[in-house]
């Protein structure tokens, strides 16, 4: 298989800078239409999908299951006089130099388009779930943590400078965010998802797409859609929901990441939803995806997805018919490499069994992209930003060699203090304090005794799609590639008068116990225990938590849940500090610890966000994007549930969580007061106001988390008890009152019918001001009247929200 750096370029594109389609002057459809007239079905078809390059020669081992066997032996000498669409995960498949890399990526662009006849570059993507994914560049929390944030605009200006920092080297299209909603925390990607809730996961996650959108990348939602729902909590198993599950909670993120973030493409689910396999589904990835919600991007498929339809799903007999029931269903490119789109496609076009209109109906869509990206214009150059502000120009890329790549190593950084700050202030805003019996904070205690698997190991506060966890841990000997200081080290630096001791106890996931006695000596001559326990994230069962790394049940992996009761019965203050990708049921620590801080995989400056909560630097505003479960095994299971799915007398088993979605506290008092809604009854084409007063009555700055639940008592169909329909943070120093106003849409209110349209039907509501899902403080019954109305994707998704400082 040929390298990425590939030495010169092959052949001699015929260069014709006055064509029509490299007029950026012409609107974008015409160029299109301009540039699929000159090309031959070859030409076409190279367009619909990407290569692999260097995955399988790089040295480390695989970084997806399929990577090697699926990719064969592709030919770039043979594939690139035809052209080539995609270029897979130039920096995100082995540690590489920034600099380097994106040398080697603009000569290979400079190799693509030489060997084309029409001079086509290729659109590069990679990875950004938790950062740009790539060596060196920063690591920032992970989605569950965005989620855990309730900032929409926090998380949108990390989105930007993401997106900057890779449009910045080259690389056109980010495989982020993913929009799943959690339905069973056992899901090894739990931590990948923004939570529980459709809401919040919309809303986060739009200011995500926004801001990778506006920084100039092409944001892709994932997965689209159930990947989530999968039974048993297993990856890529089959998905059995209904269309009101389907459309109440598992649609909702996608189509406001389409109507109001502006994501350009959109990537498949693997799963199938009763027996259709997403990338095959015509419903979805046209029907409703195109024609009904307006989407006019491209949709890629996840990994293998098209070869899938022919391997996993047994829905096509041969590569052709693969790729046909993916272009017919509306799916454009095929990712990471070819293999059903390539020579299987070309000949089932020429023998007719396959409309070439198909291809032309994908193509329009992969050129206008590309159009839209500049790729097409006739100033177009390989050289990205980054590496023309060192003085490289185009020019440069022919004699380009190792000297060159020696002089340009370590001048790109990708992990500035800039990006550290951010990722600080996230981390920050993303600490859940979820108990506290008054040990919190500490003040200088004399004596600290860190325990656990988590407290001294950097990999702890990354998840398995940050580039260390999901590359450099393939290639061993090679660093890590950024600062990631350890809880422990920041212990340290955080309490400098006291004595800070460490033990292990035990493993992660190892069930050793040998070392729990010395744990608990420790902590028996501590004056405070900070507990530091959780996950390793991995991929395809390499750790606890991540892709492919699914959980039997909740409970605490390994000996983790008898290290903790052990260092419980010594009698010295416990502080239970969870570093983790999903949430844990904690057994006798979630009444008998004295605090619980949950961090979900908090980035490289997660170590300092954690430590400063415990000292009570930070003031955390964190809350639980998911409920932490009082029972290992009563999963699946979320706070989005009916009154058949609570608690009851017929059922030996309580679901009810120990801490649930929304639940988060921090250092500063608030009262909730002068609360009213300002109709009792509205038309249900109507809106109802909600107000509450605010006021910090502690003595030190604090920002509350204000929920709006929506409650339906009788609706004509079973709904959740409770669902977020809008939130607001409030900022506050002491002494000082908002008041915070929430205007209703009674859009909000639309559910599935029985029929399958969405509706909103007359009826009492009540809306509820809450601190989390199971503590509402305030409630407004409203009735609305009038007929029941049938509501499209054009209704409102949000409430209208205002915050304004009032006198006390």
């Amino acid at each position: 298989m040929t390298a990425l750096d590939g030495s010169t370029p092959i052949g001699g594109a015929t260069q014709v800078a006055d064509a029509a389609w490299r007029d950026a002057a012409r609107p974008i459809d015409e160029r299109v239409a301009a540039l699929m007239a000159e090309m031959t079905l070859d030409e076409k078809l190279a367009q619909l999908y990407g290569v692999w390059v260097g995955a399988a020669d790089d040295g480390g081992g695989d970084v997806a299951p399929h990577q090697h066997d699926l990719n064969d032996d592709v030919d770039l000498d043979a594939l690139l006089p035809s052209g080539l669409g995609q270029v897979t995960r130039p920096f995100g498949t082995a540690p590489v130099d920034a600099a380097v890399g994106a040398l080697s990526l603009a000569r290979m662009q400079r190799r693509i388009v030489g060997a084309n006849r029409l001079g086509i570059p290729s659109i590069a993507h990679d990875e950004c779930l938790a950062g740009f994914a790539a060596w060196g560049a920063t690591a920032y929390p992970v989605p569950l943590s965005w989620g855990a944030s309730f900032d929409p605009a926090l998380v949108e200006r990390m989105a930007r400078r993401i997106g900057a920092d890779m449009r910045s080297v080259g690389v056109h299209q980010g495989l982020a965010p993913v929009l799943d909603v959690v339905r069973d925390a056992r899901w090894g990607r739990v931590e990948e998802t923004i939570g529980e809730d459709p809401y919040l996961v919309a809303t986060v996650g739009t200011a995500y797409v926004r801001g990778l959108e506006t920084s100039g990348l092409v944001a892709t939602l994932k997965h689209f859609v159930g990947y989530s729902a999968s039974k048993a909590g297993r990856n890529l198993a089959p998905v059995s929901i209904g269309p009101r599950e389907l459309g109440d909670v598992l649609l909702p993120p996608f189509e406001m990441a389409v109507r109001e973030g502006g994501a350009r493409s959109v990537m498949n689910s693997y799963s199938d939803l009763d027996g259709v396999p997403s990338a095959a589904d015509r419903r979805l990835l046209t029907e409703l995806l195109r024609e009904t919600w307006g989407f006019d991007g491209t949709v890629v498929a996840d990994y293998f997805a098209v070869a899938f339809l022919k391997l996993l799903h047994g829905v096509a007999d041969t590569w052709a018919d693969a790729a046909a029931a993916a272009l017919e269903a509306g799916l454009d490119v095929e990712l990471p490499t070819v293999k059903a789109f390539g020579e299987p496609l070309r000949a089932a076009v020429e023998a007719g069994a396959v409309d070439v209109g198909l291809i032309d109906t994908a193509l329009r869509r992969v050129l206008r992209q590309k159009a839209q990206l500049g790729l097409l214009d006739a100033d177009w150059t390989p050289v990205p930003a980054a590496l023309a502000g060192l003085g490289l120009a185009d020019a440069d890329l022919a004699d380009a060699d190792a000297s060159h790549a020696g002089r340009l190593r370590g001048r790109i950084d990708l992990d500035p203090p800039g990006n550290r700050a951010l990722a600080r202030e996230l981390a920050e805003r993303a600490v859940v304090l979820v108990r506290n019996d008054g040990t919190l904070p500490l003040e200088a205690p004399p004596v600290i005794a860190v325990i656990g698997p988590n407290a001294d190991d950097p990999y702890a506060m990354l998840g398995c799609y940050s580039f260390p966890t999901h590359v450099v841990t393939q290639h061993p000997g090679v660093a890590i590639g950024i600062r990631i200081p350890t809880l422990l080290d920041a212990l340290r630096a955080e309490f400098p008068g006291s004595e800070v001791r460490h033990a292990v106890g035990t493993s992660v996931d190892g069930g050793e116990t040998d070392g729990i006695a010395e744990a608990v000596e420790l902590a028996s001559t501590a004056d405070v225990v900070v507990l530091a326990l959780g996950d390793r994230a991995g991929l395809f069962g390499r750790g606890t938590s991540g892709e492919g790394c699914d959980a039997e049940s909740l409970a605490l992996p390994g000996a983790q849940q008898a290290l903790v009761d052990a260092v419980l019965d010594s009698g010295t203050p416990a502080v239970l500090t969870m570093l983790a990708g999903r949430p844990y049921a904690l057994g006798r620590a979630a009444s008998e610890a004295a605090g619980i801080v949950q961090a979900f995989f908090a980035g490289e400056e997660g170590a300092g966000a954690i430590a400063g909560v415990l000292s009570g630097r930070v003031n955390p505003s964190g809350r639980l994007p998911v409920s932490i479960p009082a029972s290992p095994g009563a999963q699946p299971t979320t706070y989005l549930a009916p009154p058949l799915a609570r608690a009851s007398d017929v059922s030996n088993i309580d679901p009810t969580a120990a801490f649930p979605f929304g639940h988060g506290l921090g250092y500063a008092a608030f009262d909730w007061s002068s609360f009213a809604g300002d109709e009792a009854s509205i038309a249900t084409d109507g809106a109802t106001t909600v107000r509450l007063r605010v006021r910090n009555s502690g003595e030190r700055r604090g920002a509350e988390v204000v929920q709006l639940y929506l409650h339906d008592p009788v609706a004509s169909v079973v709904r959740p008890v409770q669902r977020l329909v809008g939130f607001a943070r409030v900022d506050l120093p002491p002494g000082a009152a908002a008041e915070v106003r929430f205007t209703v849409p009674a859009d909000l209110a639309s559910f599935t019918s029985r029929a399958g349209e969405r509706i909103v039907e007359p009826g009492e509501l009540v809306l509820s001001v809450g601190r989390s899902s199971s503590d509402l403080v305030h409630a407004h019954a409203v009735r609305l009247d009038g007929p029941t109305r049938v509501v499209d994707h054009r209704r409102a998704l949000h409430p209208t929200v205002a915050i304004e400082r009032v006198g006390v």
